[in-house]
């Protein structure tokens, strides 16, 4: 099996959780992953609700969205993402999992608080507040990895 590039196990998950490790020969994690969008993706009417959002009808979307499904979506898909990175990153590489990790974590904070956020009139909504919130999440993660790498080698040359 030829060897991924980070980039694009990353890219193949985002594309839908669970390509890269179908890809990969990994068809029992590849397949979990596949089944377990699928039953988030359906409870939780999420096709529905980006419809409406890329529509510009957010007040549908809020409306169509099972949001205790929804909850569940953004920790499977960004944990399906670290463990294909994780295939093709190197073997001694550190802390690559606290962006995907802080990603998972801010993404179900902006899913939780998009009903009560307008922004200048412009309210955002369930699928567009989270998509925003991934920025921070993975900004605040790779500071929080490179503090720690840091860390590590202050401890070498100390």
């Amino acid at each position: 099996m030829k060897k991924m590039s980070k980039l694009e196990a990353v890219l193949w998950n985002i594309a839908f959780p669970g390509f890269t490790q179908l890809l990969t020969g990994q068809y029992i994690k590849g397949v979990l992953f596949v089944i377990l969008e699928f039953i988030m993706n359906v409870n939780s009417h999420f096709n529905r609700a980006i419809m409406h959002s890329f529509l510009g009808e957010i007040r549908q979307a809020e409306m169509v969205v099972d949001y205790q499904w929804l909850m569940f979506y953004p920790c499977i898909y960004m944990f399906s993402m670290w463990d294909a990175y994780r295939f093709a990153m190197p073997a001694g590489e550190k802390y690559s999992y606290l962006p995907f990790v802080f990603g998972a974590y801010f993404v179900t904070v902006g899913l939780m608080v998009s009903p009560k956020v307008t922004f200048f009139s412009i309210h955002p909504g369930p699928i567009f507040l989270p998509m925003i919130f991934l920025i921070p999440g993975l900004l605040v993660g790779g500071i929080i990895k490179r503090i720690l790498k840091l860390c590590d080698k202050n401890d070498i040359v100390n």
